[in-house]
């Protein structure tokens, strides 16, 4: 069975929104290793159709560049969950439609590797309503925002976690692995 990782970029304030626009001043050196390390171990990606347009706007005019993340991102399998999304050109890229959970839950019994979900803040807090999600890949920077997209929104339901692995880094980022606790509340 394959397991569905949430790897997002966060704010202390818990916010995710634009990482690009807050992210940059805290990627040093061992940040960017771990976040290279990181979409190298996945097999496949799994996006909303917001990100997908984004990511396929820039990575597929990416090719071999140093660390490898493009040719990894524009060769591995794609699923992005979409209504209204009529095609998706980024190479070996599948459309999901109708029941999302469904969807993800029989993708997920397939023989291969983790499938790694980033940014889509409302597919990630779908299939975290839907008891789907097995790991949490959180990069918490040090900053508040004060406002933006959070990944848990007021009204998220009550879920225990269990922490796999913590991480400094020198720019001051810290990375939190977390794992569901069914059994916690």
């Amino acid at each position: 069975m394959r397991k569905l990782i949430v790897a997002e970029f966060l704010t202390l304030d818990g916010v995710m929104e634009a990482s690009e626009e807050w992210q940059p001043p805290y990627v040093s050196e061992d940040v960017a290793e771990a976040i290279q390390a990181s979409i190298h171990a996945s097999e496949a990606m799994l996006l909303g159709r917001v990100t997908y347009e984004l990511f396929a706007a820039y990575w597929p005019y990416q090719t071999n560049n140093e660390f490898g993340i493009a040719d990894k991102l524009n060769s591995q399998p794609k699923f992005v969950v979409s209504t209204t999304l009529e095609k998706a050109e980024w190479n070996n890229t599948t459309v999901i439609r109708g029941d999302v959970a469904e969807e993800i839950g029989r993708l997920k019994q397939q023989t291969g590797g983790d499938i790694r979900l980033s940014g889509s803040a409302t597919l990630a807090q779908s299939l975290m309503q839907a008891g789907l999600v097995d790991e949490y890949w959180l990069l918490l920077h040090p900053l508040v925002l004060g406002r933006g997209k959070r990944l848990f929104p007021d009204g998220t339901e009550s879920a225990g976690l269990r922490l796999v692995e913590s991480r400094a880094f020198r720019s001051g980022a810290v990375l939190l692995r977390y794992q569901p606790d069914r059994k916690a509340r």
